[in-house]
């Protein structure tokens, strides 16, 4: 079987070497992006090596044609502008698997729903996300993964397609709370950065509980199942985002406490815009996301603004 990825950032090559243990691969990327150039020039990154086998290729058209199983990883504020190229070529009938979490912030559009907008033609959508790193997985360290689509054929056909022994892929059945939880973990992730920076890592276990907890709540009010938050794209994807050394979102924010530029992409910062909307259009609480954006984008005072949000009204739990 074929398969064709589209990005070459740190996931989407690890994407293009995962699925190339089992499949021939193309994988994708801008002829002027940096990571393209050196995958062309070194064969590899800062993580692993390219398989001989796996193809590299520059040309859309090409990478769209090669397969009808296209995955896209790339920043989710640039969906919609790629989506519209893709839309194009004639990509009837395949099938776009979504390795990649976030929310667009001009609109608070999903991703799928970005897909589905921009690409009009007879296409099947899924995402796929979860836990897991990069540097974990290519050292055969196994993690599981949840699969998502609005169609449940096309959710089990890649379920059964791409399930391995490294990454163990569950069936979802709520894709509204699927993506609302990936994308909505980074921002967690960030807070949970902060405290580490403010010497605070023992108030993680609390900023998981109620993190879950707001996270359910939009989930809800957006017509998803709250359960989801509580499931693999979201709490299960907390060890991660909250507490791993390689997670991008959780140094941006130990890095904010810190002085200290970050310059790899921590998608959670462009996310918690888009949750500001959605938390105003849906008239949902967001104390965790609301205090993240406060201290990135209003210059608020770390300590200051994550100490009121431990010191909120008292509330039952589970209001």
């Amino acid at each position: 079987m074929n398969v064709t990825v589209l990005g070459t950032g740190r996931w989407g090559t690890f994407l293009a070497v995962y699925h190339s243990r089992k499949n021939d691969v193309m994988l994708c990327g801008r002829e002027e992006s940096k990571d393209y150039q050196n995958l062309v020039k070194y064969r590899k990154n800062d993580y692993l090596t390219l398989p001989d086998k796996l193809i590299l290729e520059s040309d859309l058209e090409k990478a769209l044609n090669f397969s009808d199983y296209i995955v896209i990883s790339i920043s989710a504020q640039q969906l919609r502008n790629f989506c519209e190229r893709i839309n194009k070529y004639d990509v009837n009938g395949k099938t776009f698997i979504l390795c990649m979490k976030g929310i667009e912030v001009s609109t608070g559009d999903r991703l799928s729903v970005i897909v589905r907008e921009t690409i009009k033609q007879d296409i099947n959508i899924c995402v796929w996300v979860g836990p897991g790193h990069v540097q974990d997985f290519m050292k055969d360290i196994p993690n599981c993964m949840v699969v998502d689509s609005d169609n449940s054929k096309v959710t089990m056909d890649i379920v059964e397609k791409f399930s391995g022994d490294i990454i163990r892929l569950y069936i979802g059945n709520d894709i509204i709370g699927t993506e609302i939880g990936a994308a909505t973990k980074n921002v967690i992730g960030i807070a949970a950065g902060m405290l580490d920076g403010l010497g605070l890592s023992s108030l993680k276990g609390a900023l998981m509980a109620r993190g879950a907890r707001e996270v359910a709540r939009l989930i809800k009010a957006m017509g998803g199942n709250e359960l989801s938050a509580y499931g693999l794209s979201h709490l299960g994807d907390y060890e991660a985002t909250l507490f791993s050394e390689h997670s991008q979102n959780r140094r941006f924010g130990e890095n904010i406490i810190k002085g200290e530029n970050y310059s790899k992409l921590a998608e959670g910062a462009s996310t918690v815009k888009a949750l500001i909307k959605l938390s105003e259009e849906y008239n949902v609480d967001l104390p965790i996301s609301k205090t993240v954006y406060d201290i990135i984008y209003n210059n608020v005072e770390p300590q200051i603004a994550l100490s009121k949000l431990f010191e909120r009204n008292i509330k039952e739990e589970f209001y």
